[in-house]
Order: structure tokens, then sequence, then C-alpha cells
């Protein structure tokens, strides 16, 4: 069954108060995720962006961003790249440590994960503050690829991510 172009993502976001602290409002995405005609939307959603752009590869932080990366690599015939913490990957890497509020924090990519000029999609589940999908693009200027686009699912605009990432961003909700 095809979803309908008029399927209300939000309503598969559910909220949870105080989590992973007090004052915080997660956007908890597996309602979306066990829900097969919502699923498919979000990738068919993003594909259709993304489907004039010639995507070589898509990168994704783990872990969340994976869910949504390895499915849409699929559907628009590129690579799934995955970006990591250091030790996780087993071959030599590309490594970018940048810095977070309060603290720093490191990222991976194989060498030989994207080549100097392919056209890369960077995917994440939600955009907050920016940190990690930002860290993720300068991570992929070190390698010479040319990010296309960022795309997320939800986009929490109050948080100012926008502002730590230097490309086209493009996200199905935003609260």
């Amino acid at each position: 069954m095809n979803a309908s172009p008029t399927l209300d993502l939000k309503k598969y976001i559910r909220d949870i108060p105080d989590f992973p602290k007090p004052g915080i409002l997660f956007r908890d995405i597996t309602p979306l995720l066990a829900a097969p005609e919502a699923f498919r939307e979000v990738i068919r959603r993003l594909a259709d962006q993304y489907r004039h752009e010639k995507i070589d590869s898509i990168v994704a932080a783990e872990a969340r961003g994976f869910i949504f990366a390895a499915p849409l690599a699929l559907e628009l015939s590129a690579g799934f790249v995955p970006v990591r913490k250091p030790g996780k990957l087993p071959y030599d890497t590309h490594t970018f440590k940048y810095d977070l509020e309060y603290g720093s924090d490191t990222l991976q990519m194989h060498v030989d994960g994207v080549k100097p000029g392919q056209r890369v999609l960077v995917v994440d589940d939600l955009l907050a503050t920016g940190g990690t999908v930002g860290a993720c693009c300068k991570l992929l200027a070190q390698t010479g690829a040319n990010t296309v686009g960022c795309a997320f699912i939800i986009e929490l605009s109050a948080l100012g991510g926008r502002k730590a990432i230097d490309c086209p961003i493009f996200s199905l909700i935003e609260y």
C-alpha cells in the first residue's frame, strides 16, 4: 500500500517530557519506525527531494542517522558511508575533532569512504544544535567531497542548528 503524500508524519513522533533529563522534550522516532507506511513515506519524501542531485554517497553519523541513510541510499542508487566514534571502524580513517558546548568529540570515516569530487548527502534523524552534522560536513570537506545537502527527519528550529551547517538543509518535520 502506498502512503499518501498528505500523511501527517508528526502523528508518528512521540513526545517524551524530561528525557534524558528534566526540562528536555525528547522527540521519539520509534513509533514512526514501527509504522511501515510512515517509515516508507519518510524515505520516499527524502528521495524525491534529492533524486535530481545525482548523489554518489549518503553519509550518516551513528546511530539513528544510519536507520534512514541506508534505505535512502538504496532508493537513490548511492553508496552508504558510516561516520563513527573513534575505534569503531576497522580500516584507516579520516578523523575530525570538534568542540561541543561542554567538551569535545571526534568523528571518523574510512579513508576510502568517499572520493574527491563525489556528490554526498548527509542524513540524520534530528537537527538540534547542528554540532554533529556540521562536523560531518567538515570531515567531508577534508576529503574533497562535494556535500550537496543535509537532510533531517526532524528539525528543532529554536535551537538554531542551521547556523552550524554550511550547506543546504532539508527537514521533513519542524518543531
